[in-house]
């Protein structure tokens, strides 16, 4: 009885996160309907796949060079559409990032800032790991990708302008050379 209880458990519980937890569609968009051109990418609207391609690669190579070499390269789903953006439950959000299993990307957001801001969500979970990135403090999560990712907006919404500033003093700070180790004793 036990077994049959722990079969039932291990193939309801990732079925259940799937139907309810919208952004954990990010490990297997294709179920969802759209095509993964590459193992990085993946597009409701295969037309666009240049632009893509473009911003994708952009920002990989900004954030290697500017915030921390990302070992692992993040699959990352570009929704043009508002049925794509719903199927991965992103709301208003411009994206977002599930841990190092991906990233979601609306259709407001095919943006180099926007993409950079996610991939440096992508490389935190990677050096501080899942768990910690979640529960390190919001002004040092959301204000290093506002600001390292060179966010152009002169005014964010509260509380993320005042999470911006308050990252960029602390950066001033460590400077670039001890951000991780300093961001790891958080």
């Amino acid at each position: 009885m036990l077994k049959r209880l722990l079969l039932v458990g291990v193939f309801c519980i990732p079925v259940a996160a799937w139907a309810i937890i919208k952004p954990t569609r990010v490990v297997a968009p294709e179920l969802t309907g759209l095509s993964c051109i590459s193992d990085c990418i993946c597009i409701d609207d295969a037309s666009r796949y240049q632009e893509a391609l473009a911003l994708y690669d952009e920002a990989l190579n900004f954030v290697d060079t500017t915030v921390g070499l990302i070992e692992r390269k993040p699959r990352v789903i570009f929704c043009s559409t508002e049925n794509c953006l719903q199927s991965f439950g992103l709301g208003r959000r411009a994206g977002i990032t599930m841990g190092t299993f991906g990233i979601a990307i609306s259709p407001r957001a095919w943006k180099p800032y926007y993409v950079r801001h996610e991939m440096i969500h992508h490389l935190q979970n990677e050096r501080l790991g899942m768990i910690k990135a979640w529960r390190e403090p919001k002004w040092f999560i959301e204000g290093m990708a506002y600001s390292l990712s060179e966010d152009p907006r002169p005014k964010l919404s509260e509380p993320f302008e005042q999470y911006r500033s308050q990252f960029k003093d602390w950066h001033k700070q460590v400077g670039k050379e001890r951000l991780w180790t300093e961001a790891g004793n958080l």
